[in-house]
């Protein structure tokens, strides 16, 4: 497994495209353990337009489809034996923490370290930065299954 991922290995491994893939890049990966990927922030965003014109801010519920975007792709990567027909799906929730607007020209850093992992069953911690502080956190559960062919 290579150390980071480019656009195109994200779109192999996650379904989401434009306007809702939220991950640009993959900068490093400790498959079973740890991923630190970004998501470049720009004003060309289409909830940019309703979220608030005079004032864009990124929603935070965007935020945290990014760290679960970040987490998925980490059991991706760490759980082979399903191969190509393996989806990731989010199954919770818990501690999710706001603390700082994200707005147009931020680099958004996504990192999820690997918390629980029982009977296919995925727990992270993840963190979201913007230079260094941290604008969001929550607590990921997630579930690695076999798709139809």
């Amino acid at each position: 497994m290579e150390n980071e991922l480019n656009i195109q290995d994200i779109m192999k491994r996650l379904p989401h495209r434009y306007p809702f893939l939220l991950v640009d890049r993959v900068l490093h990966v400790e498959v079973g353990k740890s991923l630190r990927a970004i998501k470049n922030v720009t004003i060309n965003e289409p909830f940019f337009q309703g979220h608030f014109p005079a004032m864009p801010v990124m929603p935070g519920v965007l935020i945290i489809e990014a760290l679960a975007q970040a987490a998925a792709l980490l059991a991706f990567v760490s759980e082979d034996k399903y191969g190509e027909n393996a989806a990731v799906y989010f199954a919770g929730i818990d501690k999710a923490r706001f603390r700082k607007p994200v707005t147009p020209g931020d680099r958004l850093e996504l990192l999820a370290n690997v918390s629980r992992r029982r009977s296919g069953m995925w727990q992270m911690e993840t963190q979201a930065l913007v230079d260094g502080h941290e604008v969001a956190s929550a607590l990921l559960m997630a579930t690695l299954r076999e798709t139809a062919p």
